[in-house]
């Protein structure tokens, strides 16, 4: 099942004449994410590992969280489609990261962070996120780019929804993910216009 998540390969079919975006324009958008990302990604790896982020019970965290506590590439990748399994590997309250891996960067690209009470079921029906990776994807198959596209879910983190929701908004603010509301802006995300 996991076969079509790092595949490495173009979606691959022919551009067709109406594309509102050349892969030019789509290598340079990712580009510019990249570079801002970029050094994150380089302290996280280089950041001594996660331990307990709380010194204690998760769920009574009242000590501010750094950003830099959680590292996305340290968290199991799992396909979009993880959320039509069976059984779930991810129950409760977490954090989750949506990233894809261009090959021709040297760092991921984080595209979206979210916050659940419950990991099993938050990708279930209608999310915003997948509608602006649903185009993100059109445009790479467009553009015959390759892509691979993982969720990653972070449990160690609050209970509580107000301390977790803060927990996000810290990271979308160290991240500036481009296809969350707060920062959409900033990345003028060329595929999503329509949406």
């Amino acid at each position: 099942m996991q076969g079509d998540l790092f595949s490495g390969v173009p979606l691959g079919s022919t551009p067709t004449p109406d594309l509102p975006i050349t892969a030019d324009q789509l290598r340079a958008w990712q580009q510019r994410l990249h570079d801002f990302q970029s050094p994150r990604f380089r302290r996280n790896i280089c950041s001594s590992g996660q331990g307990d982020l709380w010194g204690g019970n998760v769920a009574d965290a009242a000590t501010p969280i750094s950003p830099t506590a959680i590292d996305p590439l340290t968290l199991t990748p799992l396909p979009l489609s993880f959320w039509r399994w069976a059984d779930s590997p991810h129950r409760g309250a977490a954090i989750y990261f949506v990233l894809d891996r261009p090959p021709h960067l040297d760092h991921p690209l984080l595209l979206y962070v979210g916050e659940t009470k419950a990991a099993d079921r938050r990708w279930k029906g209608e999310h915003d996120c997948k509608a602006y990776l649903a185009a993100y994807g059109e445009a790479l198959q467009r553009c015959q780019m390759a892509h691979q596209l993982s969720i990653r879910f972070c449990t160690d983190v609050p209970t509580d929804t107000r301390a977790r929701r803060r927990l996000e908004q810290q990271l979308i603010q160290h991240w500036s993910p481009p296809f969350n509301k707060e920062t959409r802006q900033r990345w003028a995300t060329p595929f999503t216009a329509d949406l």
